[in-house]
């Protein structure tokens, strides 16, 4: 899937620790590790909220995106 998250290259340069935005977003180090590695198929937009609230970003900071034409073509699961 050609979306990113690009939720490491933000802690990093905001010298945070995982473990403590983890704590300050309210999820469990687990959820936020899952997310940082991008095997979840999605998030709630209150938690992006928070990840961005705590890291003072926007949902853009946090993702990335590299098209790719088979996006407008393969239905989702479950269509």
């Amino acid at each position: 899937m050609p979306v990113r998250v690009t939720l490491d290259a933000l802690i990093v340069a905001k010298g945070l620790k995982a473990r403590d935005l983890a704590a300050e977003v309210g999820l469990s180090e687990t959820q936020l590790s899952l997310f940082r590695s991008g095997k979840v198929k999605g998030i709630r937009f209150r938690t992006l909220a928070r990840l961005c609230a705590a890291l003072d970003c926007r949902p853009g900071d946090l993702l990335d995106y590299d098209f790719d034409a088979s996006d407008l073509t393969t239905p989702d699961e479950g269509d």
